[in-house]
């Protein structure tokens, strides 16, 4: 397991299961975060991980480009926690 700490408007910290999306693990703790595909195509779960270690599984670079790849940035349900993360949702 791996803490998830949520910067957003509510501040949460909760553990995520080896293996579990960030996506997964968000929804699992009622963290409301938009999403439609789980496919890496649409972009609507875009997050920005700020510490700790992940694994971005495949996503278009159309809605995830190398720039924002290269910042953190990356779609929760394409994201699998390595480590503890501090993760900021809510991005526009």
């Amino acid at each position: 397991m791996f803490k998830i700490k949520v910067i957003d408007d509510h501040h949460r910290t909760f553990y995520c299961q080896n293996g579990e999306s960030l996506l997964d693990a968000l929804q699992r703790h009622d963290v409301k975060i938009p999403f439609a595909c789980r496919g890496g195509g649409c972009g609507l779960c875009k997050v920005k991980i700020e510490t700790g270690e992940f694994e971005r599984g495949p996503s278009s670079k159309e809605v995830l480009p190398d720039e924002e790849r290269e910042l953190n940035y990356t779609l929760a349900c394409k994201t699998y926690p390595k480590s503890g993360i501090q993760v900021r949702i809510g991005i526009d």
